[in-house]
């Protein structure tokens, strides 16, 4: 922050003409005038979220571009706090334009990255995937074609009573039965497999 300096009417036509006239370094006299009651306008004005400094900061490079337009011997201070409340807008504006892309666009990035997560499988479910194929393999020959019958296969009861000469109900019976004991054998090796890795 530069220092404060108050000068009169005159003082301040006198450096804004002479920056108009291409002394560039006479506008340091402006913005020592009006930098801190700038400041304190905008701080008072602004939401949270906005940098009162960058604001005070595009208003005084707005004014020094546009020093053309300001008429002398006009109110230059009303004038310059025109500038800076459109510098506050446009950032109001351009925050809004931000929030409601993330207000539109957010919830559909987080959809797009639960059905990515959900349509690749945890590597608890592959785990389990990978004992249940062991279970499987541990199980007799005999069992082993009632599941690959059913859930490989998907062969109708009847004609699984049919090929293996049992009732239905007594393949039914054995289908349970040996879900039961592929069931024991899971939980007995995801068990083991958590208190390994723990």
């Amino acid at each position: 922050m530069t220092a404060h300096v108050n000068i009169d009417d005159a003082q301040l036509d006198d450096a804004i003409r002479r920056t108009h006239r291409g002394e560039s370094s006479a506008f340091e006299v402006v913005v020592r005038q009006f930098e801190r009651p700038l400041r304190a306008w905008l701080a008072g004005h602004v939401p949270p979220g906005i940098d009162v400094d960058e604001v005070a900061q595009r208003t005084f490079v707005a004014a020094f571009t546009r020093l053309g337009d300001y008429t002398p011997g006009t109110h230059f201070e009303a004038w310059l706090f025109t500038i800076a409340r459109y510098q506050l807008k446009t950032e109001l504006t351009r925050l809004r334009r931000v929030a409601d892309y993330h207000a539109r666009y957010a919830p559909d990035l987080l959809r797009r990255e639960l059905e990515r997560r959900n349509s690749e499988p945890s590597d608890w479910y592959v785990a389990r995937l990978e004992h249940l194929e062991s279970c499987i393999e541990t199980l007799g020959k005999h069992l082993r074609r009632f599941i690959q019958w059913r859930y490989d296969e998907e062969i109708p009861l009847e004609e699984m009573a049919d090929r293996s000469g049992r009732s239905v109900a007594a393949v039914k019976k054995q289908l349970w039965l040996t879900r039961q004991k592929l069931q024991q054998c899971l939980e007995i090796r995801m068990q083991a497999a958590e208190e390994g890795a723990s």
